[in-house]
């Protein structure tokens, strides 16, 4: 999905916004759209929306959310590297670099950063990532190499680090006050298998009741 050439003019580098703030996604577009060779040429609330506006708008690279209306980021990564693994990916979310970084790039994406970094560092991470590079901050940046190259795992690290990407989303919905049942709907799960990983994050975090995971995963959203 390069952009292509045109009468001896460059296309300007189509971009898909996945946001579900409005405010959010109009800043990042103005911001965009001001330079010459860039331009958005959709936006999208949701993972539905989103592959959907990949299949019809055809942009050559995605910014995205990981935290989306009734949907998870991530996935939304995975799914576009399965069926359109050209498509380059540049992750900009409120959420903890130090966690999610690391996350984002196994799953395909090409660069992460925070939404309060993207108001100043959009264009220039979005121009890392078209000229083949990776985008992190300079702090991330070495927090990750550290990890994948300590021996004992990452010292210092979260302590969520030990969680999967489908652990941590749960997590995350059960901080947010979601019932089993809600989550599995959210997920499209079972509910048994939701209580299964739900006992799997308590035996990882060292936690002995459902009541100290449910607090655990508040104050941890908090801090998000």
């Amino acid at each position: 999905m390069n952009a292509a050439t045109q009468t001896g003019k460059s296309k300007p580098v189509r971009i898909l916004l996945v946001d579900d703030h409005p405010v959010v996604r109009d800043g990042l577009a103005e911001a965009i759209n001001r330079e010459q060779d860039l331009k958005v040429c959709a936006v999208a609330e949701d993972r539905v929306g989103a592959l959907q506006a990949v299949k019809d708008a055809r942009p050559d690279l995605a910014v995205i959310d990981l935290t989306l209306k009734d949907s998870s980021g991530l996935e939304l990564i995975k799914d576009i590297q399965v069926q359109w693994p050209s498509l380059l990916i540049l992750v900009v979310s409120m959420h903890e670099e130090n966690l999610y970084a690391e996350r984002v790039l196994r799953a395909g994406a090409r660069g992460y950063m925070t939404k309060q970094q993207a108001t100043r560092d959009i264009v220039a991470a979005i121009r890392r990532v078209l000229a083949g590079g990776i985008y992190l901050n300079e702090v991330t940046s070495s927090a990750v190499l550290n990890r994948l190259t300590s021996k004992a795992g990452a010292a210092g690290g979260s302590p969520l680090d030990c969680l999967t990407d489908r652990e941590l989303q749960i997590f995350e919905l059960t901080g947010t006050g979601l019932s089993t049942r809600e989550i599995a709907t959210r997920l499209r799960i079972d509910i048994k298998t939701v209580d299964t990983y739900r006992a799997r994050i308590k035996e990882k975090l060292g936690l002995s009741s459902s009541s100290q995971l449910l607090q655990m995963a508040i104050q941890w959203g908090r801090k998000g």
